[in-house]
C-alpha cells in the first residue's frame, strides 16, 4: 500500500511536473542537455584511451563551452515548465486533476527509473565538468595557446628553464579570493581582447605579482650557498671566418654561509633594501636604502636628487628584481645567433653566416609567416650572389642556417604585438641592458660619504674576456 508521503509525492510533485514538463521548451533543454552531456563524456573517454589534441580551441569548447550548454539545458527544462504553467494559468485551464500517474504501471516506474539515474548522471556529468573546467582554466595552455594576445609570452615561457611550472603558480595563487580576483582581472582582459583595447606589448613587469617569497621560494632558496659558478660565453666576430671568442667568468653567487654570513650576489641582497624607481619598467632607479645589522638605514641617492627621497613606490627588493625575466626570457639578437653558433644549430663554417644572420634578423618583417619566408630566401640569395660554391657544397647547412634563424625570429619578435629586439629587457648581469647598473653606477651616495659599490671584483672574477680559446679553459680541461 503506498503512503502517505508517497501519494503526496505522486499528486503534488509528480503529476504536475510531467503534465507541465510535456512543452517544446522543456523537451528542447532535455535534448540540448542530453547531446552536450554525451559528447562530453565521449571526450573524456577518448582522453583516456588517446592522446589530447593540442589545439587550446578544442579545450575551450570541451572544457568551457560544453559544460555550460549542459547547465543551459538543464536550466530551461524548468523554465519551459513555468512558461507552460503560466499561460496555461491565464487561460484558465489548469486542470483540477492533473492525469493520473500510476506507480502500479510498470512502463511508468521504468520512466521514472530512467529520470532519477538521468538526474543521477547530471550531477556526476555536472561535477566533473565544473573540475575539469576549472583545470582547464589554470593550465598553460588556456592562458597562453587560447588567447593570441599571449603568444610572445606564451612562446618564451615554453623555452624557459620554469616551463614545467604552471602560469597560476606565479600569477594566482591558492585561495578561493586570488581565485576570484584571477578570474575578474581576466574578464577584463576579455573584453579588452573583444574591443581591440588591450596594450601592444604586454606591459611589463606585472605590477600586482606577488612578492618572490610566496612564488620562487617555493621552489627554490635563496639563502642556500651556492658559492662560485663558472659561466663561459662565445661569440662570434662578423668577419669571413665568424672568428670565435670566449669570455670566462666566476660568478660569486654566494648565499648564507656556515658561518651565517651572507656573501656574494644572493647573500648581499638577501638583507634588507629597499629603492624606488621613478619608471613603470623599474630601469631608472634613484634611490636605495640598505637596513644595517645595528637596524640603522642608509639610504643612498643619485647625485641628480641632491639627497631628496624621490616620488615613487617604496618597494622591497626581491629575487624578482634581478630575475624579472625569469619565465619569459627574451633575449638580443645578438645573443640569440651567438648561442645557436655555440651549439652548432648555425654552423661557423659557413663564411659571413654571423654577420648576414644579424642582419637578417633585425630587418623589418610584415608578420611572423613574411619572416619564415624571406629569411631563408635572402640567406640562400647571399650565398648565390656572394659565395655560389658555398651554396653548392654546403647547401644543408646553410638551409638548418636558414631554418634555425627563422625560429630565433618567431621565439623573440611578434611584429603583431610590437615586440621586438630589446622590447622587455633583462636585469640579469650588465651587458645588453642597465641591469645590476641601476644601482651599482658609481653615482649613488649616502650622506656618510659612502655609495654603492661598482667594483666589477665584487660580482664575479674575469678569466678571459673574448680571448681565442682561452688558457683557463684549457687549464680546467673543458678544451682542448
Amino acid at each position: 500500500m503506498p503512503t502517505f508521503l508517497s501519494l503526496r509525492f505522486r499528486e503534488h510533485w509528480v503529476r504536475p511536473a510531467l503534465f507541465f514538463g510535456n512543452n517544446p521548451i522543456s523537451l528542447a533543454g532535455g535534448a540540448i542537455t542530453t547531446a552536450a552531456g554525451v559528447t562530453m563524456i565521449g571526450n573524456w573517454l577518448m582522453e583516456m584511451f588517446a592522446q589530447p589534441h593540442p589545439n587550446p580551441y578544442l579545450g575551450i569548447i570541451f572544457n568551457l563551452i560544453l559544460p555550460a550548454l549542459f547547465v543551459l539545458g538543464l536550466l530551461i527544462i524548468p523554465v519551459g515548465i513555468f512558461i507552460r504553467h503560466q499561460s496555461l494559468l491565464k487561460a484558465g485551464k489548469i486542470p483540477a486533476v492533473y492525469p493520473k500517474v500510476d506507480f502500479n504501471d510498470r512502463i511508468f516506474r521504468h520512466g521514472v527509473d530512467i529520470v532519477l539515474v538521468a538526474t543521477i548522471i547530471n550531477f556526476l556529468v555536472v561535477s566533473m565538468a565544473s573540475y575539469r573546467g576549472a583545470a582547464y582554466m589554470d593550465s598553460p595552455q588556456f592562458c597562453g595557446a587560447s588567447c593570441h594576445v599571449m603568444h610572445p609570452e606564451y612562446t618564451a615561457y615554453k623555452i624557459s628553464p620554469h616551463s614545467h611550472v604552471a602560469c597560476v603558480e606565479c600569477h594566482i595563487g591558492s585561495g578561493a579570493r586570488s581565485y576570484f580576483a584571477a578570474k575578474v582581472d581576466g574578464t577584463k582582459q576579455l573584453f579588452e581582447v573583444a574591443f581591440n583595447t588591450y596594450s601592444r606589448p604586454i606591459p611589463s613587469p606585472v605590477q600586482n605579482l606577488r612578492p618572490a617569497r610566496v612564488i620562487c621560494e617555493g621552489c627554490h632558496t635563496p639563502a642556500k650557498f651556492v658559492g662560485e659558478r663558472l659561466l663561459v660565453k662565445s661569440s662570434f666576430a662578423d668577419d669571413e671566418q665568424n672568428t670565435e671568442t670566449q669570455s670566462v667568468v666566476v660568478l660569486h653567487l654566494g648565499g648564507l654561509d656556515g658561518l651565517s654570513h651572507l656573501t656574494g650576489i644572493h647573500g648581499v641582497h638577501l638583507g634588507h633594501i629597499e629603492y624606488i624607481a621613478t619608471d613603470e619598467s623599474r630601469t631608472t632607479i634613484p634611490w636605495v636604502s640598505k637596513r644595517n645589522p645595528d637596524g640603522s638605514e642608509t639610504a643612498f641617492t643619485a647625485s641628480s636628487l641632491n639627497g631628496a627621497t624621490p616620488k615613487g613606490e617604496r618597494r622591497l627588493m626581491d629575487c624578482i628584481d634581478c630575475h624579472n625575466r625569469a619565465a619569459h626570457t627574451f633575449v638580443t639578437a645578438e645573443e640569440a645567433l651567438n648561442s645557436a653558433m655555440a651549439i652548432g644549430a648555425i654552423s661557423p663554417s659557413l663564411p659571413w653566416v654571423h654577420k648576414e644572420g644579424l642582419v637578417l634578423l633585425k630587418a623589418t618583417y610584415g608578420s611572423q609567416a613574411d619572416a619564415s619566408t624571406r629569411i631563408p630566401a635572402e640567406l640562400e640569395a647571399f650565398y648565390r650572389s656572394s659565395n655560389p660554391d658555398v651554396l653548392s657544397s654546403k647547401a644543408d647547412l646553410v638551409k638548418a642556417a636558414g631554418k634555425e634563424l627563422v625560429t630565433l625570429y618567431s621565439q623573440n619578435v611578434f611584429p603583431d604585438m610590437k615586440v621586438t629586439w630589446g622590447t622587455h629587457p633583462n636585469h640579469i648581469g650588465h651587458m645588453s641592458y642597465p641591469g645590476c647598473f641601476r644601482c651599482h653606477d658609481g653615482d649613488h651616495n649616502a650622506k656618510d660619504g659612502s655609495s654603492i659599490p661598482q667594483d666589477c671584483a665584487v660580482c664575479h672574477n674575469l678569466l678571459a674576456v673574448d680571448e681565442s680559446k682561452p688558457k683557463v679553459l684549457a687549464d680546467l680541461g673543458i678544451q682542448q
